[in-house]
């Protein structure tokens, strides 16, 4: 005898909190039907390792016996409305113009969360790519972790190369095809 998996719905909200030490968090649902419990494995399979509160996301949700749990993330947007100042570094860079810039396949040699910054290796290039916190923040990220593969669009700052935007290495991949 097979058990029926139980049908998945497509719920579009916002990370209510996400831990990456405790290995999960939970989603609130636009629809207003109650958390949903968002485990690091499935935002693993997605590319990303953390995931930033607020940020907007579009998850397919199993309810089970423990409540409704996302089983695959669809897509990740950070979050939206910050009146979060520029960052000095950018300069005048508008989404816009990030946007138009290549996606670079990278890994993450250290991040720092207390620091605020850390440094990724572009591959095939020596040169560190700096990536400042709030720059993850706006990409939609809480953390990184040493050895993880991002894809970055990167500007030449005021001292050297920094990101200008941090992108999972599946969104990348995507993104790319």
């Amino acid at each position: 005898m097979t058990q029926q998996e139980p049908a998945s719905r497509r719920v579009t909200g916002r990370v209510k909190w996400f831990d990456p030490a405790k290995g999960f968090g939970f989603i609130v649902g636009s629809e207003g039907a109650g958390d949903i419990l968002l485990h690091a494995n499935v935002l693993r399979n997605f590319g990303q390792g953390s995931v930033a509160d607020n940020a907007r996301i579009t998850v397919m949700v199993q309810v089970t016996g423990r409540g409704s749990q996302a089983v695959e993330v669809l897509e990740i947007l950070p979050p939206e409305g910050d009146a979060a100042p520029p960052i000095e570094d950018l300069g005048d860079s508008d989404m816009a113009m990030i946007l138009a810039l290549p996606l670079e396949p990278a890994r993450v040699k250290w991040f720092d969360k207390a620091k605020g910054f850390g440094f990724a290796n572009i591959f095939s290039r020596p040169e560190d790519v700096f990536i400042h916190i709030e720059v993850l923040r706006r990409s939609g990220f809480a953390d990184l972790a040493p050895g993880e593969a991002v894809c970055l669009r990167v500007i030449e700052g005021k001292r050297g190369r920094m990101a200008a935007q941090v992108t999972s290495w599946e969104a990348g991949v995507r993104e790319v095809r």
